[in-house]
């Protein structure tokens, strides 16, 4: 399944390396853009989200979801940290918000670990446990930019990460 990003305005750089740098107009075309990525995810994928609240992160993980082919609704895991996806294959995705986490020890807890050695992990607020986070990894900064309007800066660390990053930039 390929997803076409409409109306997304394209890197604010003609010769952007990385980041890159756009504007989501709405909601759904911020599930597009993470609808993308889902197509393309695999076992022991991290994907980092940093944003205010209500800056878009959970719609782009339903957009990932969606994209992943997941059989489940996605929610947010405020109150209970990690909810787990799964997919018709066994694959499994999970989804985690670290907001309520306190301590590097608390976030060691979660075993990391485990999580992506089964499936690809979504962290929403992973600034709350970058101590313990794989430092390969493709991090989304989603910031305001109007009522629905929302800019995301998306950086890869690492080749995998690169490839991601490659994939959202040729779908833009």
């Amino acid at each position: 399944m390929s997803f076409r990003l409409p109306d997304i305005i394209a890197p604010m750089s003609a010769v952007s390396v990385q980041p890159i740098e756009m504007i989501s107009r709405n909601p759904g075309q911020t599930r597009t853009l993470g609808a993308c990525l889902g197509g393309a995810l695999q076992t022991g994928d991290v994907i980092c989200l940093q944003g205010d609240l209500g800056a878009g992160k959970t719609t782009f993980v339903q957009g990932i979801a969606q994209g992943w082919n997941s059989l489940d609704m996605v929610s947010s895991p405020t109150f209970i940290l990690v909810n787990e996806y799964r997919r018709a294959d066994e694959g499994r995705l999970y989804h985690m918000d670290a907001y309520r986490l306190e301590s590097t020890p608390e976030a060691e807890e979660l075993d990391l670990d485990r999580m992506l050695a089964r499936g690809v992990l979504i962290i929403e607020w992973p600034e709350r446990m970058q101590g313990i986070l794989p430092q390969e990894r493709l991090w989304v900064r989603f910031e305001h930019r109007g009522y629905e309007e929302r800019g995301l800066t998306i950086e890869a660390r690492g080749r995998r990460y690169e490839d991601l990053l490659d994939l959202i930039r040729g779908e833009v």
